[in-house]
């Protein structure tokens, strides 16, 4: 991009500040259901028949559990509808499609309100497997988000920021969480300053306020993850109220990491000018897994109606802490705490593989 085509591209991305957008609701808002996507062969399914019976039991039980408090419809592969149709409850709705991968999170569509109207559209991002890393095929999944926004029935909103679900965490008053490593990646949006990501935030998730973390954690800088995703660092539980994962051993590379990321969301305020309030979930004790140091962390629960589906790693007294602490944070819903490790070996978390469709 040459330095005029640069600063036009600010000139536009300031301008659209003025005209009318959209606005996420919050995830705690009421659902009208929860998309997810069904396992697909390639690494997730693994190479042995046992990784692939981990993954089908893993991705299968979030949607079993989340069907006991929502709809759930989950969009298949051709060649798994077998797979999906044996593990799956009766009661989730089986949409068939091609698909490179099973991260709904990423590949679907984030579905927002138009500011003036409150009709339901949303948004489809660019995806190119997560900043085109060697392994990743994209090619069916970048056109999930359109699939989904069709079958739910919403207009599509076009936005050319190559960006997932999981890099955003909205408080639904004008707030959103990032990274700088993921946004102003040069694999994933070369040539792009923070001026501009702002205004497409803003005209797309209704965020006049963006609150630029860092980084994120240490391993998801390796070769499967997403380079810095901030559903595994902080979410809002309500409205100037913000969850912030916090490793407390100092030999852990992510203790800094974490440590800066609280302090920094300490002294901001959100959209109205309220100091945050910061609640800390701590990490499990687990340090490392086979592969090196782990990413664990309580963040990525998906809230769905009256209740959350927790992460949970095998340490019952952490586990157990951390199930309290969200019960405390989201009154009135049903925590359901359930054994992650499969999904984060993979690269991810319960949030990763779940969006959201608000209620009408």
């Amino acid at each position: 991009m040459t330095e005029d085509e640069e600063r036009a591209a600010e000139e536009r991305a300031v301008a659209a500040r003025t005209a009318p957008t959209y606005r996420m609701p919050p995830e705690t808002d009421r659902h009208e259901r929860l998309w997810m996507a069904f396992p697909v062969a390639g690494y997730t399914l693994g190479e042995t028949d046992a990784e692939a019976a981990e993954a089908y039991a893993m991705w299968s039980d979030v949607a079993n559990i989340a069907s006991e408090f929502e709809p759930v419809t989950t969009v298949v592969d051709p060649s798994q509808l077998a797979a999906a149709t044996k593990r799956l409850s009766r009661q989730i709705e089986v949409l068939v499609a091609p698909l490179d991968d099973a991260w709904m999170r990423d590949i679907g569509p984030t579905f927002v309100r138009d500011a003036e109207s409150g009709a339901l559209a949303a948004v489809d991002w660019v995806f190119n497997g997560w900043g085109a890393p060697a392994w990743s095929t994209w090619r069916k999944d970048s056109r999930i988000a359109r699939f989904v926004a069709e079958a739910a029935g919403v207009p599509v909103v076009t936005s050319d920021l190559v960006n997932e679900g999981g890099a955003i965490h909205v408080d639904g008053e004008g707030t959103v969480l990032v990274t700088k490593t993921v946004q102003l990646d040069p694999h994933r949006n070369p040539g792009w300053t923070r001026t501009r990501v702002d205004a497409e935030l803003e005209r797309t998730l209704g965020t006049p306020n963006v609150l630029w973390l860092e980084r994120g954690l240490t391993r998801d800088y390796e070769d499967f993850g997403t380079r810095g995703h901030v559903d595994m660092l902080a979410t809002f539980a309500a409205p100037g109220r913000v969850l912030v994962h916090v490793q407390t051993d100092p030999g852990h590379p992510d203790f800094p990491v974490t440590a800066a990321n609280r302090d920094l969301l300490a002294t901001r305020s959100d959209a109205a000018g309220r100091p945050f309030e910061v609640v800390e979930l701590p990490a499990p004790p687990i340090l490392r897994d086979s592969e090196g140091f782990v990413d664990y962390n309580y963040v990525n629960h998906v809230v769905v109606n009256d209740g959350v589906i927790a992460c949970a790693f095998g340490d019952r007294a952490a586990d157990d802490r951390a199930a309290g602490i969200l019960a405390e944070q989201y009154p009135g819903r049903r925590i359901v705490p359930l054994d992650a490790r499969p999904l984060f070996a993979r690269g991810g978390g319960i949030h990763c593989i779940t969006q959201q469709q608000p209620a009408l």
